[in-house]
């Protein structure tokens, strides 16, 4: 009997364990860690605005550009500048979106050709008798680092990546190959106004080219690509608009000069209804 209700006892004990075991409330869950979370939560946006930057640029340029009923972009453009330029790195460094950076190289690029201005030294020269230096400072101290107990100037050791040459290479190779087809084209006799155009366009660089040295036109070439971009982005309606006049009187003028000089030409005739069929 005893036996019995010790039993009893025992199995009341453990239910109750058990029960008070179901009702502890369990402990709070760990919260992660704000700056975990915030990381993930820049992570996450960085990679979409990354992704979807340019395509916010263009659908934000194409609702401007349906406002202006009417307007016509330069050169038939539809896509803002900036993305046209690349959308890039190169693109920032055109348009000035990092003013510190552009100004500076344009400001070193300036100081150089004024440098080589005001001494009337030439690039292939300079470059010449800097190789010459190093050259021969590299092959005396070479010779004489045994006599004056003194270790050699170590040359850096530079290393070209295959990967880079190919690429490279390929690039190159597409736009030669996209000049050898174009002068194709225009040789061909089949566009006129092409053949016009590159004649013109080649006729205007040579007297360019004979007005300035080389290093002169290059540095024109610089100053433009880093200015002009940026005066257009910021006056670009105007451009537009006057460039668009511009270009209907140039039709106009061409119409003139077709009806009274180019239609007698045979050959000019005979493109020109070809064609048209």
């Amino acid at each position: 009997m005893t036996d019995a209700i010790l039993d009893q006892l025992g199995s009341e004990l453990v239910m109750q364990e058990v029960i008070a075991k179901q009702q502890t409330p369990l402990p709070p869950p760990i919260a992660a860690d704000a700056s975990y979370v915030d990381h993930d939560i820049n992570l996450a946006a960085s990679s979409d605005m990354s992704s979807n930057s340019s395509d916010s640029e263009i659908d934000n340029y194409i609702i401007m550009s349906q406002s202006a009923v009417g307007k016509h972009r330069l050169f038939g453009r539809q896509k803002p500048l900036h993305v046209v330029l690349g959308a890039g790195k190169r693109a920032d460094l055109i348009l000035w979106r990092n003013k510190q950076l552009s100004g500076s190289i344009f400001g070193g690029v300036t100081f150089v050709w004024l440098c080589f201005e005001w001494t009337g030294y030439h690039l292939v020269t300079f470059l010449c008798h800097s190789l010459i230096l190093i050259l021969a400072t590299l092959f005396l101290s070479a010779n004489l680092a045994a006599f004056i107990n003194v270790s050699p100037i170590e040359f850096p050791r530079v290393d070209v990546s295959e990967r880079f040459l190919t690429s490279t290479l390929l690039t190159l190779g597409a736009q030669l190959n996209c000049v050898v087809t174009t002068f194709r084209d225009v040789a061909s006799g089949r566009d006129l106004k092409k053949f016009v155009k590159v004649i013109v366009s080649l006729w205007l660089l040579s007297v360019i080219g004979s007005w300035f040295s080389f290093l002169t036109l290059f540095y024109l070439v610089f100053a433009t690509v880093l200015t002009v971009p940026l005066l257009y982005e910021k006056n670009e309606d105007a451009v537009d608009s006057y460039a668009e006049k511009a270009w209907v009187e140039i039709k106009k003028q061409y119409a003139v000069l077709d009806e009274k000089y180019l239609h007698k030409f045979p050959i000019l005739s005979s493109i020109k209804a070809h064609k048209q069929h």
